[in-house]
C-alpha cells in the first residue's frame, strides 16, 4: 500500500500507577532520521525504540515524544546521611570550642543543613517500564501508520488521475505527427509549384525532403517510452509498498522524454503538448517526493 511520509500518531498507556504517553510525528526526508525526546532515565530504551520503528517505518524524519507519569508513593526515598551529620557537628562544636559560643545545636537545626536529608528516586524496574512503553510506542506506531496510509491513498488518486492525462496528451502527440509530416509536404508542394510554376515537380526529391523532414521530427520512441513510463508507474502505484524511490525515479525518465519531444517539436501544437506533459511530470514528481 501506497503510504505518504507525513503522519501522526499518539498513544497512552497505564499500568498501575505509571502512564506513558507517546507522540509521533514525520516529515518527508530522503532516509529513515528520527529524533527522540524523553526523559533521560530512560536513555536506555533508545536502541529499542528504534527497532520499533524501523518496523513501521522505511523512510522520513520523525519526531518521538515520550512523557512519563509516575502517582504511586514509592518512586522516591528520604535518605539520611548519617556521616554528613557527623561532619556537620564536629564543626558546630569546633566553632563553639573556637570562639566561646554556646554549643545549642539541636536534632531539627542540624537536619537542615543541605545533604543531611536527600530525596533518592527507587531503583526502577526496568522490565515492567520497557512492557508500558513498549505497548504505548506500538499503539502510537499504529495510529502513525494509518494516518500515512489515508494520505497514500488520496496522493495515489491524485497521481493516478495524472497519470491518465499525461497518456491522453501522449496519444494527441502520436495524432498530430502524420498530420505534420502531411502539412509539411503540402507546404512544400506549393511552394515548388509556385516557383516551377508549369514545370513538373521531382517527385523522387519531394519524398526525399519529406522524409528526412519527418525522421528529424520523429518522436515513436520518446512516445513508446512514456507509454511504458506511465504503465509501470500505474503498476507501481497499484501494487508497490515503500515505492517513492522507484516513483521519483520512473518520474525523472518521464521528464527526460517530454524534454526530448518538446526540443523536436516543430508545430505549435506540439510544443503545447509536450508543455502540458511537462507541467503534469513536475505535478508527479512533487506529489512522488512525498510518497515513503
Amino acid at each position: 500500500m501506497v503510504k505518504s511520509m507525513t503522519g501522526f500518531g499518539r498513544c497512552e498507556h497505564h499500568q498501575g500507577s505509571r502512564k506513558f504517553t507517546v507522540e509521533m510525528k514525520a516529515v518527508n526526508h530522503r532516509y529513515f532520521d528520527v529524533n527522540i525526546k524523553m526523559p533521560k532515565k530512560f536513555n536506555f530504551f533508545e536502541a529499542e525504540i528504534r527497532n520499533i520503528l524501523k518496523r513501521y517505518v522505511q523512510r522520513g524524519k520523525i519526531d518521538l515524544f515520550i512523557t512519563y507519569e509516575d502517582y504511586s508513593a514509592e518512586t522516591v526515598a528520604l535518605k539520611y546521611n548519617e556521616s554528613i551529620a557527623a561532619e556537620y557537628l564536629k564543626y558546630y562544636r569546633q566553632m563553639a570550642e573556637t570562639f566561646g559560643l554556646e554549643d545549642d545545636i539541636r536534632a531539627s537545626a542540624l537536619g537542615r543543613c543541605p545533604e543531611v536529608f536527600t530525596m533518592e528516586e527507587q531503583e526502577i524496574d526496568e522490565e515492567t517500564l520497557w512492557a508500558t512503553l513498549e505497548t504505548a510506542l506500538e499503539g502510537a506506531c499504529r495510529q502513525f501508520v494509518e494516518s500515512r496510509e489515508r494520505e497514500g491513498e488520496a496522493l495515489k488518486k491524485d497521481i493516478l488521475d495524472k497519470l491518465d492525462k499525461m497518456e491522453e496528451n501522449v496519444g494527441l502527440v502520436e495524432e498530430r505527427y502524420p498530420q505534420i509530416i502531411a502539412e509539411y509536404r503540402k507546404k512544400l508542394e506549393d511552394k515548388l509549384h509556385e516557383l516551377l510554376e508549369d514545370s513538373q515537380i521531382d517527385e523522387n526529391r519531394l519524398a526525399s525532403e519529406v522524409v528526412l523532414f519527418a525522421d528529424k521530427l520523429c518522436t515513436d520512441e520518446e512516445t513508446v517510452r512514456l507509454k511504458s513510463h506511465i504503465r509501470t508507474m500505474r503498476e507501481v502505484l497499484l501494487h508497490g509498498d515503500g515505492v517513492g524511490r522507484k516513483l521519483d525515479f520512473i518520474a525523472q525518465e518521464m521528464n527526460r522524454e517530454a524534454n526530448t519531444i518538446l526540443s523536436k517539436a516543430n508545430d505549435l501544437t506540439t510544443s503545447n503538448i509536450a508543455i502540458d506533459l511537462k507541467t503534469d511530470i513536475e505535478k508527479v514528481r512533487e506529489q512522488v517526493q512525498n510518497i515513503e
